[in-house]
């Protein structure tokens, strides 16, 4: 089983835990990290994206000439999509781009994203956290005594204090263990995570 130290919020070491190798200690899946990241930044794209078709452009309520004795070619309407202002063909429509990858397959993602983080040790297990008031220089001043900068910071339940306190500092986002993904264990450069955390994740994702 991996082995970690445990810290305070003051940044002094109090202790060591040791980690499931079922979760925190795997082999990491670069192939399966690739999708899961994929599928998460694709259920964000918004794809309000949209072109006007030939039905959605003004104009073009009868034929621009007769049929036949012109010379011209044959013409319905002045916004087919062949005339300047016309209708746009095929263009992009509002749609969604989520899709989901099968269970597994997203523990196994995360998993690995937990892993790659204990192997390149930028986990850091706190005793405990909570601040008592929406207080963003307490929050600045326990990430300054763990020395990190840009971190995703895990406690075990919601804890609106927390986010409020770190909602204004850049790089800096806080999660409860079960909203804990890959793309944000990936994105940022340390995972600080809370003892009752770490127990709920090992739970959780078993």
């Amino acid at each position: 089983m991996p082995k970690v130290a445990v810290y305070n919020v003051t940044g002094a070491q109090v202790g060591e835990i040791e980690l499931s190798d079922a979760i925190f200690g795997i082999t990491p899946n670069a192939h399966v990290l690739h999708e899961a990241v994929v599928m998460q930044q694709a259920s964000l794209r918004r794809g309000t994206h949209d072109v006007k078709n030939r039905s959605e452009v003004r104009g073009g309520g009868r034929k621009p000439w007769k049929q036949k004795g012109t010379g011209r070619a044959r013409q319905g309407s002045i916004r087919s999509p062949q005339w300047v202002g016309g209708g746009t063909v095929f263009g992009p429509t509002p749609r969604s781009y989520a899709y989901k990858l099968p269970k597994k397959v997203r523990r196994l993602a995360l998993k690995s994203a937990l892993s790659t983080k204990v192997n390149a040790n930028e986990i850091i297990v706190l005793d405990a956290l909570s601040i008592d008031a929406p207080k963003t220089k307490d929050m600045v001043k326990i990430l300054g005594n763990l020395k990190v900068g840009k971190a995703l910071v895990v406690s075990a339940e919601a804890d609106a204090n927390l986010a409020l306190s770190a909602r204004n500092i850049p790089g800096v986002k806080v999660v409860d263990a079960t909203g804990i993904n890959v793309l944000d264990l990936l994105h940022h450069d340390a995972l600080v995570i809370t003892k009752d955390a770490v127990a709920k994740v090992e739970e959780v994702f078993a």
